[in-house]
């Protein structure tokens, strides 16, 4: 099979990358032993289809770069199961598939091969063979298959989950994520006034209670606070802490086996699931209309908004509850305060009090139960690169004056490696917090910082970018060029911060600019706010065909590609 370099997640053909993954359910099991018996390689490479020289390969790649990628064939060949069809044939395939394959007339495979032949004939194209065929139907997923085939009602029942299927048998086993609305108000940092209430991304490891990580917020959950927040669990915490001044222990950190999360638009994305997949973590989405699922994080949830009902600013949680308080004349803490506070409740009363459920403290279970693993948990070498795997990216192509992202140019002289290569484009990752920087991932998958043209440009979040954007177009510019866009931003910030001081609103929205020009530029999970994104141009330029969010929709997320 020979050296492999790894693939560009954004680069990998669907077939291939989902024979990687069929690959990589095999071998990770078999990596994580340290003698492998006869017995296991023996039905792993009747499972794969491979000899035992090309299992060791994919074991000792795997050993080496315990990634998705590195399971993925490099030019040496096709993996087993994909095929070198011309895309014209693949084309006829698919659509033979959708047509007559996945309906309720549950039509043979030999009756799809005649429709497949047929067709390719009408074409002049030579038919594929029979196995062609059937390699692709068995790419497919089987819940979807069925549930076109056999209808909703049979998919559901024979793919749901049983009640009381969310069981553990370690820390790290599965870490559940959700957010809510935090029940409290918070001020801005300079003139101290009322700006409103945050929300709160929570992960929770289920084995141990232990609260793995979290982010708040002044936007609403968005794909890029699930990347945060995961961040945040996974990473070691030891620098978190010291910046906050927080003595208190918090050793949770490392790759879960999986992340189980419910079906907000925010937890289905395709960099999200391919980063998961990536770093060989399972997502799985709680059955819909089945809030069971959800119980142990929303509980926690509730038992934290409990104590947070305690601080200064509460709005709690019902209107009885209230009486004649006035939230917002009591409100003084800012979102960093909010944060630190939480960060201690957490840490000494939630970790260190007995649990219902367990019966003795989370951070107790967490240190009794980790030595049940079979090894400890792995933990990302390169932080920056685990969330880098996880940021909303879109593909384009380089030219002699740099990149195009968002109608802003971007150059470094590393970018003469990709001119001359015609249509080539490459996954160009952002950050929406701060657009200063891109980061183009090469044929490998490392990511190259790509900074502003022009260095003089002031760092600037997406939301900053699609208002101008907006504002230019409303006042009836057809063509905005990067120029305009700066000295809209210029002056709307301008105008912000001479407003801050008269309305809520504005000194809101000063805040989260301020807030997101404050954060680190590696992305840390630092409290940092999360701008809510949408689908973004291309190098292109062309934004015209996505609304700006509203106040009242603002929470809707990004599609990330």
């Amino acid at each position: 099979m020979g050296a492999q370099h790894p693939r560009a997640l954004a680069d990998i053909p669907e077939p291939v990358w989902q024979e990687a993954c069929r690959r990589e359910a095999v071998v990770r099991p078999l990596a994580a032993d340290a003698r492998l018996s006869r017995q296991a390689v023996t039905d792993a490479c009747a499972r794969l289809r491979l000899g035992k020289s090309q299992l060791y390969e994919l074991v000792r790649r795997y050993r080496t770069d315990p990634r998705t990628t590195s399971l993925v064939p490099g030019s040496g060949g096709m993996p087993k199961g994909a095929d070198r069809l011309a895309p014209a044939i693949a084309a006829i395939i698919e659509g033979c598939i959708e047509r007559f394959y996945l309906t309720r007339q549950k039509l043979s495979g030999a009756a799809l091969f005649d429709a497949v032949e047929q067709d390719c004939r009408k074409a002049a194209l030579k038919p594929p063979s029979l196995n062609a065929v059937r390699r692709r139907v068995a790419a497919k997923p089987v819940p979807d298959v069925v549930r076109a085939r056999e209808g909703a009602a049979v998919a559901t029942q024979r793919f749901r989950p049983v009640p009381g299927s969310l069981k553990t048998s370690w820390p790290l086993d599965v870490l559940q994520m959700d957010h809510t609305p935090m029940d409290v108000m918070v001020v801005d940092e300079i003139a101290r006034k009322p700006i409103g209430r945050p929300w709160l991304t929570l992960a929770l490891d289920v084995d141990s209670r232990m609260v793995a990580g979290f982010l708040i917020s002044l936007d609403p959950p968005c794909a890029t606070s699930v990347a945060l927040t995961l961040a945040h669990a996974v990473l070691p915490k030891t620098a978190w802490l010291a910046e906050r001044e927080i003595r208190l222990p918090w050793p949770v950190a490392g790759l879960p086996r999986s992340v189980h999360v419910d079906n907000g638009k925010e937890f289905h994305s395709r960099a999200l699931e391919r980063g998961c997949r990536q770093h060989g973590v399972q997502l799985d989405h709680r059955p819909v209309r089945t809030p069971r699922y959800g119980g142990h994080i929303e509980r926690l949830m509730g038992t934290l908004m409990r104590r947070i009902h305690e601080l200064p600013g509460t709005t709690f949680s019902n209107i009885r509850e209230k009486g004649d308080a006035d939230p917002e004349a009591a409100a003084m803490l800012t979102l960093s305060e909010l944060e630190r506070a939480f960060a201690l409740d957490v840490l000494g009363p939630y970790h260190l009090e007995v649990h219902s459920a367990l019966g003795i403290p989370p951070l107790v279970a967490w240190s009794d139960r980790l030595p049940r693993r079979s090894q400890p948990p792995s933990i990302p070498s390169d932080g920056a690169q685990w969330l880098r795997d996880f940021l909303p990216f879109k593909e384009v192509t380089v030219r002699r004056e740099g990149i195009r992202l968002h109608s802003i140019f971007y150059y470094d002289d590393v970018l003469t490696t990709w001119l001359g290569v015609e249509n080539r484009r490459l996954p160009a990752k952002y950050d929406p917090r701060d657009l200063s920087t891109v980061f183009l991932q090469d044929e490998t998958g490392r990511h190259w910082p790509i900074r502003y043209r022009d260095l003089a440009r002031p760092a600037i979040t997406l939301w900053e970018q699609r208002a101008a954007v907006k504002e230019l177009r409303a006042r009836g510019r057809s063509l905005v060029d990067e120029q305009m866009i700066f000295e809209a931003v210029a002056a709307r910030r301008s105008v912000v911060a001479e407003a801050a001081a008269k309305t809520k609103a504005a000194r809101r929205e000063h805040e989260r600019g301020r807030h997101l020009r404050l954060a680190d530029g590696a992305g840390g999970p630092a409290g940092g706010d999360a701008a809510a994104t949408h689908p973004v141009d291309d190098d292109t330029g062309d934004t015209a065909e996505v609304p700006m969010p509203t106040e009242a929709d603002r929470g809707s997320v990004e599609d990330w590609l």
